[in-house]
């Protein structure tokens, strides 16, 4: 169970690297893909099951060193963050703008909606990419101090 915790914790951070990677260019560009989305989501999730499986080794009575476990639970939280931090995205992109509501953008002229769309994209990627630079960094943490 241990070596499987092991592998699985390689490809969260492999996965997550990856999309920051991904994440970093396509914000450059001002771009977006649903390479970057799916990456994204997959990264979450393998960090869901590498929590679990950490969670599995603890109730088998394996004592981890108490940073490995901080380190391990922490991505989590930065994801929910960000979740949030991106949900949060447009309507910041919008009160910049001094625009009052996302049905006001529909009166705008077709090339400032894509635009506005262009803007609101590029913080996203930002924001998710940012988050999965510190899952990275946390993951790494967590196997250094893996004991």
């Amino acid at each position: 169970m241990k070596d499987v915790h092991m592998v699985v914790g390689i490809a969260a951070i492999t996965i997550n690297a990856l999309v920051t990677l991904l994440g970093a260019w396509l914000w450059r560009r001002a771009g977006s893909s649903q390479w970057f989305w799916w990456g994204l989501r997959a990264g979450q999730i393998i960090v869901v099951v590498q929590v679990a499986l950490g969670g599995i080794l603890v109730a088998m009575g394996r004592k981890p060193p108490g940073l490995h476990v901080l380190y391990g639970v922490l991505p989590l939280l930065v994801a929910l963050i960000a979740e949030q931090l991106r949900a949060a995205s447009a309507q910041m992109v919008l009160d910049a703008r001094g625009i009052p509501s996302a049905q006001a953008v529909g009166k705008l002229p077709e090339e400032e909606q894509q635009g506005l769309v262009r803007t609101i994209v590029q913080r996203e990627v930002g924001v998710m990419t940012l988050a999965a630079l510190v899952v990275v960094i946390l993951l790494l943490r967590a196997a250094q101090t893996a004991g």
